[in-house]
């Protein structure tokens, strides 16, 4: 039996290996591709409304905000939805528009609860409140680029693309909790992201920090009403949108991510939020993630290798696994996202791993999790708000 194990284990440990010269291959080609391609023509420039549902004030929320007062776009409107007329970015606003007259700017005070998802909420009547067809979602904490608008439009004069969405680069943190979160995009997300449209032909979701559609496509959907009580409301988005028939495309330029300084216990609610979150959404996917988890299989079949006295077998697993994990978060950060504040990083890729793996087990036996300050659980894809009464049972 031990014979056998061993076996077993060794071959299983491969996949990882598979997944990592995999995701390493979607990455570079389709940076590669991205490089090769064509100057964008700024023809297709039609108004815009750029829409920002708001609770509570992040880090650098002014630089944030502003940065989309400063778009080089020839007609668009940014409005912005609070639920609650004292939120603390409301001031913030207002400073915006008095910084900025000549950008049209409304706030939006006092939305209307329609299900658990706060910024669903704000987002149904963001979109009610528009004026333009076509719209530009963004989370709080992104920060944009003068061409940003350019960059986010340009793939809708196709008309077969019914959603457009984008990778991110990273700003502030500065504690090792932040730094770990950052890594996220570059070992995770984009390159995950990547392989699964190379090998589902398409993408089939979004994310929050950059969803643009039009409300004629939001409308087939059923509009963010129909979505007011899930948790994942950017992968909603997006694989409602490519179900309809439409393509979601990423734009050639990511946006900025502004971090807070996190603590370790912040950062691992919110991987803890993620990861339920997804379990929820692609539950076969989540359980086909444990062949992603290079850093735990490398190590049992080191263990398993040097118990039979195969001491170059272990070394190559331990050295397959690091060489290829780094080198795919070089490849998506530093060469592809051209963040050059992942090189600093890079050291803490086994550290990300290891607590990934922790938060991706606990994402089996918990289905709470804490959002901008308020306790759910999740349910088929459900948020259900916990009562203050029970939120410690």
């Amino acid at each position: 039996m031990l014979p056998t194990l061993r076996w077993i284990i060794l071959i299983l440990a491969t996949g990882p290996i598979v997944y990592g010269l995999m995701s390493l291959y979607a990455v570079v080609s389709y940076f590669r591709k991205l490089r090769k391609m064509p100057p964008r023509r700024d023809v297709f420039s039609p108004p815009v409304s750029v829409l920002k549902p708001v609770r509570g004030a992040d880090n650098g929320v002014y630089e944030n905000f502003a940065s989309y007062c400063q778009l080089d776009y020839p007609e668009y409107e940014l409005v912005f939805a609070v639920a609650d007329a004292e939120d603390p970015a409301v001031p913030v606003i207002e400073k915006l528009q008095i910084d900025f007259p000549d950008c049209s700017i409304r706030l939006l005070k006092g939305v209307e609860r329609l299900g658990a998802n706060n910024k669903v909420n704000n987002l149904a009547r963001l979109v009610r409140e528009a004026k333009y067809d076509l719209l530009v979602m963004t989370d709080s904490d992104v920060r944009v680029d003068s061409d940003y608008l350019r960059e986010v439009v340009a793939p809708f004069a196709n008309a077969e693309v019914g959603g457009v969405t984008t990778f991110y680069r990273c700003l502030g943190g500065g504690t090792i909790a932040s730094s770990l979160n950052q890594l996220g995009m570059c070992m995770d997300s984009a390159p995950s992201a990547l392989v699964a449209r190379m090998l589902e032909g398409k993408m089939q979701f979004a994310y929050g920090w950059t969803m643009a559609t039009t409300k004629k496509n939001l409308e087939e959907i059923g509009g963010w009403e129909a979505m007011a009580n899930h948790h994942s409301d950017d992968f909603e988005l997006g694989n409602r949108i490519a179900g309809r028939g439409y393509r979601v495309e990423l734009m050639r330029k990511p946006v900025w991510m502004v971090f807070a300084r996190e603590s370790m216990a912040q950062y691992l609610r919110h991987e803890l939020r993620w990861s339920i979150g997804l379990r929820n959404v692609r539950p076969l996917a989540y359980v086909g993630m444990i062949f992603t988890h290079g850093l735990p299989w490398a190590v049992a079949a080191a263990i398993v290798a040097f118990g039979a006295g195969w001491s170059i077998v272990a070394v190559a697993y331990l050295a397959a696994y690091l060489l290829l994990r780094v080198a795919g978060a070089w490849a998506t950060g530093l060469w592809g996202l051209r963040d050059s504040r992942i090189a600093r990083k890079l050291w803490l890729v086994p550290v990300r791993d290891a607590v990934s793996f922790c938060v991706w087990v606990m994402g089996f036996f918990s289905d709470k999790i804490e959002w901008r300050g308020l306790v759910y659980r999740v349910k088929r894809r459900l948020l259900i708000p916990v009562p203050a009464d029970k939120q410690q049972h």
